[in-house]
């Protein structure tokens, strides 16, 4: 009989910023399990539960058996299997005793390409019973645990401590042991709002059975309640909250029964910079702030409390307690940071090691210094403000309030400098030189940020290159795909008319002037970059053989690439693309079996019409086509090429390239060199899916 299944381990308080995490991957490996060891049916659906003392989910349609199975096991060839008078060999005798039949059980199947011998046996599906408490076991096993403890005297090891298990298959407890603890179907609910045990009479009772000991079993439940909870909060008082789902995900998983109140803190913490007031109730105290229309900081914050009361002002007089230390500290940082200066730290940079084969902060502020002025006189912009930016991008790194709060590095830089009366688009380049942070964050504003965020990028990844410290599998530790992934964007969206091949080169000459070593990094850090490239344009829609046509030709005008891909996308559907892709094709795989250089072609050694024609054409819309080009009118260019339909086909369908008289296979040879140039001017259209 087919019924919903129950599995719960009810835990001491599991760590809150991986409980989502660890709740989906049990709930997977069991569900997977099951299926697996054909428990299933068609339909079954499985729902993950996880508060933050449990881990449980329930399975609709889980079979109490297994069904029986027939067994088939492939032996050796019959040719090989028999010998002389027809008897089993040792061969077949040893296989006969591991699948435990007897010869005439053996059965002969031909697969085509010879016959040889299956056994056949029929095996008896086991009770759920005998299997549940060993997958669930094997599950818990797999959970991705950073870290495993032990408890009391036993020798099981969980990610906390385990109280109860509940195995139950509808209303049947399963016997079983899981951590060393025995099935049941008991257990409890709110911790100081439920009144007793809690038993759970059948299997699709378990959130509504839980519900009544005032707690939300479901995780996404759970979490809308409280997101609809903290809207309804903000929109009373007139305010909005700051994006944080990281901080809602961990709020969740802290509380089992969730209600919202305000608290409010003096208003002349408003002094410090709203970033440091806000960090510091998020990640410390995990409140809510608020801000006005304005995205203005309020001085009131969101409370998510595990006790929903008549009368809170308990509990919002002791939060109110708790946060004014923090925002006390935040401004302590704030005060004494400013008494000692901001722009006259720089010196003490050169005291900081970066890295021991790359010098210090110091060293690498002046690397910054100088690539950032290149980078920004490339753009026609301001060299010494961009230089500026460069060499105190680093300085907060040295105040209190970074040292405190990490996050704020760059923001923190910009109020100080604007505190000593620094230039305004030096003190936005010193907080925007770290952007993109992330995968959809904003990139830097304008060409003086821009060139320090590209400096700060490409000084790491030339210099890490260069010592041979290159990303592997999982392993980034110094965020060298994030680097290129911002370089890459930065380029692309903003877009900048910069050479990617020019600014390694001038990331290497400024890390080599200082008398560092590297090895050679061109190539490989382009690679490295194109292959990130490649998945960033996957990523956002692109046709994996588009992709491929335009990066085949190593582009490092990076901010060319959009008007290139739409330029294909409009290629391929011209009537002449499928035509002209397989002739490119054609064309480069004659190219590659061509021995040394091919000469440019003699117009007095063309002999066939049909290669006169087509070196008349080519000569024709050669002018046109680098005009097109010159202007990037990429799809203008690809429509020009289409037009040499019409000679390719002829040419091929009249001339024999590879002709016996030398003069004349080498020209034809120069006119495909020469063909295949113009072909791939934009894309190699060879590489396309058509």
């Amino acid at each position: 009989m087919n019924d919903t299944l129950l599995i719960e381990l009810r835990t001491e308080e599991l760590p809150p910023k991986s409980l989502r995490n660890l709740s989906e991957a049990f709930a997977n490996g069991v569900f997977s399990a099951l299926g697996t060891h054909q428990l299933l049916d068609a339909g079954s659906q499985c729902q993950p539960y996880a508060t933050p003392r449990r881990l449980a989910l329930t399975i609709t349609g889980v079979a109490a058996r297994q069904p029986d199975r027939i067994i088939e096991k492939k032996g050796p060839a019959v040719a090989g299997a028999l010998d002389a008078e027809g008897r089993p060999t040792p061969a077949l005798s040893g296989f006969m005793r591991a699948a435990g039949v007897t010869f005439a059980e053996l059965s002969r199947v031909s697969d085509g390409k010879g016959e040889y011998f299956v056994a056949r046996r029929e095996q008896k599906g086991q009770p759920l019973t005998a299997l549940l408490a060993e997958l669930v076991a094997q599950a818990l096993k797999k959970l991705p645990i950073a870290k495993l403890m032990r408890w009391g005297a036993s020798e099981h090891q969980f990610v906390r401590p385990v109280h109860s298990l509940i195995l139950l298959h509808g209303a049947t407890i399963i016997d079983g042991e899981v951590l060393g603890l025995t099935s049941d179907r008991r257990t409890i609910g709110h911790r100081f709002l439920a009144e007793g045990e809690i038993v759970i009479d059948h299997a699709a009772q378990y959130a509504e059975r839980l519900a009544t000991g005032k707690v939300i079993a479901s995780f996404a439940e759970r979490r809308a309640t409280i997101a609809a909870q903290l809207d309804a909060a903000a929109s009373r008082l007139g305010a909005k909250m700051p994006a944080a789902d990281g901080l809602l995900d961990e709020v969740t998983s802290l509380v089992e029964w969730p209600a919202v109140y305000v608290g409010e803190f003096e208003a002349d913490y408003l002094q410090v910079p709203q970033e440091c007031l806000i960090l510091t109730m998020q990640q410390n105290q995990k409140y809510f702030p608020l801000l006005d229309g304005a995205g203005k900081l309020l001085n009131k914050f969101l409370i998510v409390s595990n006790m929903p009361l008549d009368r809170p002002e308990n509990i919002v007089n002791g939060n109110e307690r708790v946060v004014r230390p923090r925002l006390a500290d935040a401004r302590f940082f704030f005060d004494q940071d400013r008494k000692h200066g901001f722009a006259a730290r720089v010196d003490r940079l050169g005291s900081v090691v970066y890295h021991h084969k790359l010098g210090t902060l110091g060293d690498r502020a002046q690397r910054l210094a100088r690539l950032a002025r290149r980078i920004a006189e490339r753009l026609h912009a301001d060299g010494e403000l961009a230089e500026s930016a460069g060499r105190l991008a680093k300085v907060d790194l040295l105040t209190d309030m970074v040292g405190e709060f990490p996050e704020l590095q760059g923001i923190m830089g910009r109020y100080y400098l604007l505190h000593e009366g620094g230039q305004p688009v030096v003190a936005d380049a010193i907080e925007q030189h770290y952007r993109p942070r992330f995968a959809g964050d904003a990139l830097p504003e304008g060409n003086i940020a821009s060139a320090a965020a590209l400096a700060d990028k490409l000084d790491a990844l030339v210099g890490f290159f260069g010592i041979g410290q290159v990303p592997t599998g999982d392993k980034d530790p110094f965020g060298l795909r994030r680097a290129a992934l911002g370089v890459l964007r930065i380029l692309m969206e903003t877009p900048l008319p910069l050479d990617l091949g020019e600014l390694i080169t001038e990331a290497t000459d400024a890390l080599t002037g200082q008398g560092l070593t590297l090895m050679s990094v061109d190539e490989p850090l382009l690679t490295f970059m194109l292959d990130r490239l490649r998945g960033l344009l996957k990523d956002a829609g692109h046709g994996a053989d588009i992709v491929e046509a335009v990066l085949a030709q190593r582009p490092t005008r990076i901010d060319r690439i959009p008007a290139k891909l739409a330029a294909v996308r409009e290629f391929l559907a011209l009537p002449e693309a499928a035509s002209l892709a397989a002739a490119n094709k054609r064309i480069g795989n004659i190219l590659k079996k061509a021995d040394g250089n091919t000469p440019a072609p003699d117009p007095t050694l063309l002999v066939e019409d049909a290669e006169k024609a087509l070196f008349q054409r080519v000569v024709l819309i050669a002018p046109l086509l680098e005009a097109h080009l010159a202007n990037e009118d990429y799809a203008d260019a690809l429509a020009v090429l289409a037009s040499l339909r019409a000679e390719v086909d002829r040419f091929f369908a009249e001339v024999m390239v590879n002709s016996e008289q030398p003069l004349l296979r080498g020209n034809r040879l120069g006119l495909l060199q020469v063909l295949s140039g113009q072909m791939n001017a934009v894309a190699d259209i060879a590489r396309l899916t058509l």
